[in-house]
């Protein structure tokens, strides 16, 4: 017996109520968990962004001062911390800091092109260090050169200092001079002092991860300064490959040997890049594994009303199934009326969901300033949706299928 469509859209009017109510709820979990997987692929991008620095070999000291001092005494501590560290064994570099790639947070200026420009060409993550820096971090210069030791200014605290020189990330040299040439060229980060690019690495992470950074991913510059901040400074140390545990025990030892006037807590003070990183994107990893969640929840949902609802369909129809069985109808035309019917209905629903997934989307384009949801994953969450929908429904029409000839003649 050959499958007609028209038999099959008659019987989804008279069930209009049931047929919405699958509808919508594929509607509603396509629009949702398309959305959550671009959050869930945004959010394991970041994760996998590169930071530029020798992860496996680098860990960060947050030095804090016990008592105030003056920036020459300061300066004058720094500088023999910093020898401590790089005679230890385990040691490769050791330089100063403001901040580090994945800190979670730090100092970054608006970049213009003249002094007096209104609207920024864009915004730059802010390091400073001395010509250790570069070694310490791993990080490879591309172009030009580093810094000299006669560079390096001391910055005290609350002082605002614009050193005439600075290395920078491609990614912001490129979008300062897109036409390639960066180095020997000039910009404004702070105040009407310009400063010369003199080196060029690549690449360069932030240090921040949120969503806030996202415009302005990998653009960094680092300026030759010895942060000598009387509150506190960090200490960023690069160990010898396969060492790390070992400088990472000794150099809190070899600190305190040079003045017992600082505080280094034991539980956070001292962190390795694997625990920089993993902290820096707690809160992608939480939001993944949200969104993961709720997909999951949302699709077992639908299947789960889809089966109910066939299956209390099969239930409702045991009389015409076994009238169509006695007039001909094999086991395979009812399986297939009823994943027809289940398509119909799904069909429906996706290109609601589509509508209203792109819809969603763009509330959050205007709200949270997000990506825009790419197509793909909306013809994927089709697709999903509508072969989701099929495995659902074959247990109960196979059901349907073994009904018997027999049930015509008995009565409802």
């Amino acid at each position: 017996m050959s499958l007609q469509i028209k038999p099959i859209l008659i019987a989804l009017r008279r069930h209009k109520a049931g047929t919405v109510l699958i509808a919508l709820q594929i509607a509603l979990t396509l629009a949702i968990v398309c959305n959550a997987l671009f959050i869930i692929h945004q959010r394991l991008a970041n994760m996998s962004d590169v930071s530029g620095v020798d992860e496996a070999n680098v860990f960060v000291i947050k030095n804090q001062w016990a008592v105030d001092q003056s920036t020459q005494q300061v300066d004058a501590q720094v500088r023999a911390d910093l020898l401590a560290l790089r005679q230890l064994p385990g040691v490769r570099d050791a330089a100063p800091a403001s901040g580090y790639p994945l800190q979670g947070g730090g100092w970054d200026n608006f970049v213009t092109m003249t002094p007096d420009q209104v609207e920024p060409t864009t915004d730059s993550a802010v390091y400073t260090g001395d010509e250790h820096l570069l070694d310490t971090l791993g990080v490879h210069l591309i172009a030009g050169r580093n810094f000299h030791p006669d560079e390096v200014v001391e910055l005290g605290t609350q002082q605002a200092i614009i050193p005439p020189v600075a290395i920078v990330s491609k990614t912001l040299a490129d979008r300062l001079f897109p036409d390639g040439s960066a180095l020997g060229k000039s910009f404004y980060a702070m105040g009407a002092t310009p400063s010369t690019i003199i080196g060029i690495v690549d690449p360069l992470h932030r240090q921040g991860t949120g969503q806030w950074n996202q415009p302005y991913a990998g653009q960094s510059l680092i300026w030759p300064l010895r942060a000598d901040d009387a509150r506190g400074i960090f200490y960023i140390v690069r160990a010898k490959p396969g060492q790390l545990a070992a400088a990472m025990r000794e150099a809190p030892k070899a600190l305190y040997a040079q003045s017992r006037m600082r505080m280094i807590d034991p539980k956070d003070g001292i962190q390795d890049y694997a625990e920089i990183r993993h902290k820096a994107y707690d809160s992608d990893r939480g939001m993944a594994i949200l969104m993961g969640i709720i997909s999951v929840v949302l699709l077992a949902i639908t299947a789960a009303g889809i089966v109910g609802l066939t299956s209390f369909w099969v239930g409702e129809r045991r009389k015409q199934i076994g009238v169509r069985r006695a007039l001909g109808a094999t086991r395979g035309d009812i399986l297939n009326y009823f994943l027809t019917e289940n398509l119909l209905i799904g069909i429906g629903g996706v290109l609601v969901g589509a509508v209203l997934a792109i819809g969603i989307n763009l509330w959050m384009v205007t709200q949270f300033e997000t990506a825009r949801l790419s197509l793909t994953y909306v013809a994927t969450g089709v697709v999903a949706l509508l072969l989701l929908g099929q495995a659902a429904v074959l247990a109960p029409a196979l059901r349907a299928s073994h009904v018997s000839p027999v049930e015509a003649t008995r009565s409802v």
